[in-house]
């Protein structure tokens, strides 16, 4: 098992890709804090693996908000004593708006969502991964941080962009300390979230200008973020790595 052993943290883990990558970790041996404003979500998503003999915590914890992370942060050390692996999924949108649409608390909600969450987590782990010389940061990015490649929103997009140049930076940074820091950028993704935001006749348009012809599945996306969060990729840092379909090449 790839992660056997190793304590992580997954944000936004009550649905969609958050509660696939709780599952590959799960399978992978790893002891995962499942965090996500949707107490109810989150527990549901902890107790079916747990059942399977995983070991699963849940967390209700607003990551735009220092002081709930800062007690997960506690409660996991209290319960195992280290954190290893960090990924940072939560984040989206919720509507498709024109930018002159936009009012000023939600730009600001979007990126505090998409972006100022992935700071916010990563400055908590930062004291305990460079303690243990070790540590595994993974954000989830998008297709739009990267390129023009489909039409969603203009916070969206900047907050992705700033998770990609963050995660370069931070990898950078903390490099000496033992820490590795990636990204995944995903292209458009069968989640519930993302085909409520469009019609089906959008969605098969979205789907049809992909070279494969399809749009990704969340458990697509979680085998990528178990790669990076591995050994196997122990030599990889400031990385973003495209999981798309083709749907954006750079």
């Amino acid at each position: 098992m790839r992660l056997d052993g190793r304590v992580a943290i997954v944000t936004g883990a009550a649905r969609g890709i958050g509660a696939a990558i709780v599952g590959a970790f799960a399978r992978e041996g790893a002891k995962i804090a499942a965090l996500d404003l949707d107490a109810r979500g989150v527990e549901v998503v902890a107790a079916s693996h747990s059942a399977r003999g995983g070991q699963v915590m849940a967390l209700r914890a607003d990551v735009t908000s220092s002081a709930d992370i800062g007690r997960a942060v506690d409660a996991i050390l209290g319960r195992w004593g280290r954190i290893d692996i960090l990924v940072n999924n939560a984040g989206g949108f919720a509507v498709l708006r024109l930018t002159e649409e936009i009012g000023e608390d939600e730009w600001q909600a979007i990126l505090a969502s998409n972006l100022t969450s992935v700071f916010l987590c990563s400055k908590a782990v930062l004291p305990v991964m460079k303690r243990q010389r070790y540590g595994r940061i993974v954000n989830l990015a998008s297709v739009v941080g990267r390129g023009g490649a489909v039409r969603v929103t203009s916070h969206y997009a900047a907050a992705k962009a700033g998770v990609i140049g963050f995660t370069r930076h931070l990898a950078l940074e903390v490099g000496p300390d033992g820490i590795t820091v990636n990204a995944v950028a995903p292209g458009t993704t069968a989640t519930e979230r993302v085909l409520n935001v469009r019609t089906p006749e959008e969605t098969r348009r979205v789907a049809e200008a992909i070279p494969v012809r399809r749009l990704g599945e969340p458990a697509e996306i979680a085998e990528a973020v178990v790669f990076l969060a591995s050994e196997s990729a122990a030599f990889i840092t400031g990385a973003t790595l495209d999981v798309n379909g083709g749907q954006m090449m750079a």
